[in-house]
């Protein structure tokens, strides 16, 4: 996963919705230089948070992630290991059909 270079961390981008109608070219590649999501606002408001389809993706495989090993964790804690070994022969039992 490559993060694009011209990312600045933290920065919370604001723009009003009138800059969607008027340069969506602008708009759309403003969200493709950020991971970061950006918010829509529309007569002041917050109405709405944009970001590419790329950096959505980013975003949820990352949180799948974080829940696995949320989960990996809560497993370690509550003492449920398996050795290296019994772990690889369950996968290739798995991969051989025999599971």
């Amino acid at each position: 996963m490559m993060l694009n270079k011209h990312r600045r961390p933290s920065v919370m981008i604001v723009r009003p919705s009138s800059v969607i109608r008027s340069d969506y070219k602008a708009f759309s590649k403003l969200c493709h230089d950020t991971d970061d999501p950006i918010i829509v606002t529309n007569n002041g408001e917050n109405d709405l948070v944009v970001m590419s389809h790329e950096a959505f993706c980013r975003r949820e495989a990352w949180i799948r992630l974080q829940a696995k090993l949320a989960s990996a964790d809560k497993q370690i804690s509550a003492g449920n290991l398996v050795e290296h070994d019994e772990v690889f022969n369950r996968l290739r039992e798995r991969v051989h059909g025999k599971a």
